[in-house]
């Protein structure tokens, strides 16, 4: 006898439980506003300045023109595109106050979501459920929703599910290793390691090593070549989706001190082990930051460790399903590599010390944490289980209090309404301070002031521009005299800004007109209608443009370099390979759901 399918509202309930539990967490940020944690301002800058990009046409923007001041970054050559490209538009629709707090619920959702389609692998969808609410508070989620604003590294929450569970998948098992490996998963895992080299740089390192190991685990545990096909097959589409960014953000790294990012005190591997201490003063504020994740991270493989054994005892996961051993070895892998032990393996596996912080591995661990949890409650008996439920809850509901009252996660912003603040400056033109790693080699960020014209006539390249103002920053203005005349930017039709500049003038002398503009070889510099191959190098970084007496016509626009071309031609190649392999899982026999 056929079972009636569930009324609508009860097919429904878990997801909308799902999506209470990323209300509740998402609340501090209804009641107080936006957390300013440590990338709020570069986070929202990005988003600024993409719709400001968008605005004028530009639909894929490299420039960020109010990074530095004004002169600018190529913040998005190397910031993957997902996250600041939501930002703007939610932006385009939403108030700018709104917008944090929309996108943090949204990827909070998205993160219970995805645990509980990975559960649902395992479980029934009660204890699904409940792991989709655990890994929304698993404590290293709102870490980075609150203490770091990184949003996008907190899409890891939602990719890495689906990762694992599109390794798991195995919905042709009488076929052979082909008919397995391509049984309607493969396509859909390219597009999820695509989706997670466009969220975050580290968190695709992080994710590709994980599907590799993963993947092995699985087709030992199933003695099956099938994962490891699956895998590999997706993992190549989904660099090849990616590659539009993936392959300037690498090539381009020469043109930027982007080690400036690894280099500096705290940001080595060596500085962040489990509960590691400094006594090195720069290092204080990094330790305060250490000592928290250690706590986090602790707590987290403790639960999952402990969550496993009673249901292994408990027979809370399916004892004919052997690949759950696969999801167990995650978190102790993950506390391998939290431990000085395990730094010959930082330092032998590629790039993989670009991570700077070990615990960054914790978002791996949110899914299994929350599954083996899921499955130890579940085994109880039911008197228990509601015990435990109405705990949870509890929980759940004192984390969002006291994160909201700033107990835990929760960073009040410097001024009562950060967001504003920002518009109000943002909209000023004045800018913003810009990232280190995206100077030019040479140059330094600090040397850089304040205030600048569009353009300053100078007898010499190397003129210092500004002067130390009471907050320690260079700034500048006309009574200083060092612009001999100083210029604005000339509208120009159907050349707009961020990454078109034109300056038209007639100079008194000879010199050389130093822009507000941040020197970067993709910029194409024409005076008068001849391209200049060669120019002055500054020590804060900006075009200087020698000019000769009288007319002068300067155009600076930014331009389609050789690897850019390369990476969209790889990306329209991944988009083939992907309709192939969409095709293929279509032509293979028809699957039987395990």
């Amino acid at each position: 006898m056929r079972l009636p399918a569930p009324a609508l509202p009860a097919r429904f309930a878990g997801t909308i439980i799902v999506l209470i539990a990323a209300a509740l967490a998402t609340a501090p940020q209804l009641l107080r506003g936006a957390s300013c944690g440590h990338d709020f301002d570069f986070h929202l800058v990005s988003w600024l300045d993409a719709l400001h990009s968008w605005q004028q046409g530009i639909l894929y923007p490299h420039w960020a023109p109010s990074a530095n001041y004004g002169a600018g970054e190529p913040r998005f050559v190397f910031y993957p595109p997902l996250t600041w490209m939501l930002g703007a538009a939610l932006g385009a629709v939403f108030p700018w106050k709104a917008v944090p707090t929309i996108l943090t619920f949204l990827l909070l959702a998205g993160i219970g979501l995805a645990t509980r389609a990975l559960a649902r692998y395992l479980l029934s969808d009660g204890p699904a459920t409940l792991a989709g609410c655990v890994a929304i508070f698993s404590g290293y989620t709102l870490f980075v929703a609150y203490e770091r604003s990184a949003f996008g590294e907190l899409t890891g929450g939602f990719w890495i599910p689906l990762l694992l569970l599109l390794v798991l998948r195995d919905r042709n098992a009488a076929g052979n290793a082909r008919q397995r490996a391509f049984d309607g998963s493969a396509a859909l895992l390219a597009l999820m390691a695509a989706g997670v080299w466009l969220s975050d740089v580290p968190l695709g390192v992080m994710a590709s090593y994980l599907l590799a190991a993963f993947a092995l685990a699985v087709a030992l545990l199933r003695r099956s070549l099938a994962p490891v096909l699956r895998a590999s097959a997706s993992f190549a589409v989904g660099l090849g989706l990616a590659a539009f960014f993936l392959v300037p953000a690498a090539v381009e790294q020469r043109w930027v001190a982007v080690r400036e990012a690894t280099d500096e005190p705290g940001m080595l591997i060596e500085n962040s082990w489990l509960f590691g201490h400094h006594a090195d003063p720069a290092l204080m504020l990094h330790d305060v930051e250490l000592l928290k994740a250690s706590y986090i991270a602790l707590s987290m493989i403790a639960l999952a460790v402990a969550g496993l054994a009673v249901s292994w005892i408990r027979g809370g996961i399916p004892r004919e399903r052997r690949t759950w051993i696969a999801l167990a070895l995650i978190p102790l892998a993950v506390l391998f590599l939290l431990l000085p032990i395990s730094l010959p393996v930082w330092n032998v596996l590629p790039k993989l010390r670009f991570l700077q912080f070990p615990w960054r591995w914790l978002v791996v661990t949110e899914a299994p944490l929350a599954i083996f949890f899921a499955a130890a409650v579940w085994t109880i008996s039911r008197h228990w289980r509601t015990a435990v439920l109405v705990a949870c809850a509890g929980t759940a509901l004192f984390l969002s209090i006291a994160t909201a009252d700033g107990l835990f996660f929760f960073q009040q912003c410097d001024d009562e309404d950060a967001v504003v603040a920002m518009l109000n400056t943002y909209h000023a033109g004045t800018g913003f301070e810009g990232e280190d790693e995206y100077a030019p080699p040479r140059a330094t960020n600090e040397l850089l002031a304040m205030d600048l014209p569009d353009a300053c006539l100078s007898a010499s390249p190397t003129t210092v521009l500004g002067e130390i103002g009471d907050d320690t920053t260079l700034d500048w203005s006309s009574s200083q005299g060092t612009c001999d005349t100083s210029l604005n930017a000339a509208p120009s039709p159907g050349k707009q800004s961020p990454e078109h500049l034109r300056i038209n003038a007639v100079t008194g002398h000879a010199g050389y007109l130093i822009l507000r503009l941040r020197a970067y070889p993709a910029w194409s510099v024409r005076l008068n209608g001849q391209i200049l191959h060669s120019l002055p190098e500054r020590e804060d970084g900006l075009i200087a443009v020698p000019v000769p007496q009288g007319t002068v016509k300067l155009a600076v626009d930014w331009t389609t370099t050789g690897d850019v071309i390369l990476g969209r031609w790889l990306s329209l190649l991944g988009l083939a390979l992907l309709a192939t392999l969409f095709w293929l899982e279509r032509k293979s026999p028809s699957p039987h759901l395990s």
